[in-house]
């Protein structure tokens, strides 16, 4: 029986998005923007070599038709990126009103997000009276710092000596429909943060905002550092997922990353979390345990969290480069009858303007069933496919491209 492995690239888009002039950065839309294509042009150009040089060396990729995939949704030829030699490529268009991770993990999963999110203005406060009240309230404190849009990084940075002088916890947004939570491991507790944003969630997730999410950090003054003890508090699915489709048939499902939170671990039967290197040691680690007839759903996330928002376009390079060499390993894993489907949730072009995700297409290219162009697919297809080679009945609206 085979097994089937989706591996989200987290904000790796490959531009063409056919609504992208309905999302914005700030006051500019996402219309050209193109997260591969950039990077690939900016490293061509000499304008990457911070920790790199040259062109973009992603050769594994490519191969499995990554340039191919780019070139079929934005028309854009990648230059100096090899064309296709074998695998399945092609580009997939997202249909749910956002460019966040929820939105895109759910409809990768066979379920496009049937309602608008809510999303805070621009603005200094941002959040309304009766919602920080309420924060203050669980967390116990006469109020909280921040009230804004920010980026983690740089809030911490502002805020975070205060926070450790009055015990505030630090809130804050973005474009994306988050509530975002910092504070410090020590000085706050990890576990206090963690109870904090578990009670706020359902608030939230009552006006319909996507995930509140904890930023635990550590450090002292101008040397502070978030952790790897993210966790984020999505809103439930509205309908049973790929997740849910696989488990119900008695199959196991693994999540690697952040996975079992986007998911709100329903579907999940384990979830295994860390840095990225860590991840891709947990994900080998699966590819040689599973049993036949399971799924394994992986997401890494650091192109997006330590690259793409803060507009590191040589960081967001060599991820891509070190992502590529251990395609090989991952390749050797294999078993016969495995599929290996590798993907991406939005953008995040770090030539953009702004700090938040961009709308674009994103490259389907797999292993396992051979040279296989599938053209323009939806993401939902891709639930379909997966459930398809499962043999696992789908109950979403995808078509397989198998």
């Amino acid at each position: 029986m085979a097994r089937a492995f989706i591996i989200v690239l987290d904000s790796v888009g490959i531009g063409g998005a056919p609504d992208a002039d309905k999302f914005f950065n700030g006051d500019t839309p996402d219309t050209g923007a193109n997260t591969l294509a950039h990077i690939a042009g900016a490293c061509a150009a000499g304008d990457a070599e911070e920790g790199r040089s040259g062109p973009l060396l992603v050769p594994n990729l490519a191969r499995i038709g990554l340039k191919s995939a780019v070139k079929l949704s934005s028309g854009d030829d990648t230059a100096g990126l090899p064309d296709a030699e074998r695998g399945l490529w092609g580009a997939a268009t997202e249909v749910s009103p956002g460019k966040d991770t929820p939105s895109g993990h759910w409809e990768l999963a066979g379920v496009p997000v049937p309602w608008d999110w809510t999303y805070f203005p621009d603005a200094n406060p941002t959040f309304p009276l009766e919602l920080t009240s309420e924060v203050a309230r669980l967390a116990g404190t006469d109020g909280i710092l921040g009230n804004c849009h920010a980026s983690g990084t740089e809030i911490i940075a502002r805020l975070g000596e205060e926070h450790i002088r009055t015990g505030w916890p630090i809130c804050y947004t973005s474009a994306d429909s988050v509530f975002q939570i910092a504070a410090h491991e020590e000085y706050f507790g990890l576990e206090r943060l963690l109870d904090l944003c578990r009670g706020l969630a359902p608030t939230l997730h009552g006006m319909k905002v996507g995930r509140v999410i904890a930023r635990p950090f550590v450090g002292e003054p101008l040397a502070f550092e978030r952790t790897g003890n993210r966790r984020d508090f999505a809103i439930a699915t509205p309908s049973p997922t790929l997740c849910d489709w696989v488990q119900g048939a008695g199959r196991h499902v693994s999540g690697v990353g952040k996975i079992g939170d986007i998911f709100s671990m329903r579907g999940i039967d384990e979830v295994r979390k860390g840095d990225d290197a860590t991840l891709m040691e947990h994900l080998l680690d699966i590819m040689a345990e599973a049993s036949d007839g399971t799924f394994t759903f992986a997401n890494f996330v650091e192109f997006d969290s330590l690259y793409g928002h803060r507009r590191d376009v040589s960081g967001y390079a060599l991820a891509l480069e070190w992502f590529d060499t251990q395609m090989p390993r991952i390749e050797a894993a294999m078993r016969p009858g495995d599929l290996v489907l590798f993907t991406a949730d939005h953008g995040n072009d770090p030539t953009w303007i702004g700090t938040d995700h961009t709308r674009e297409r994103v490259p389907v290219l797999g292993l396992g069933v051979g040279a296989k162009p599938i053209g323009q697919v939806a993401f939902v297809d891709v639930a379909a496919s997966v459930a398809a080679h499962l043999g696992v009945p789908s109950q979403g609206p995808g078509r397989s491209f198998l």
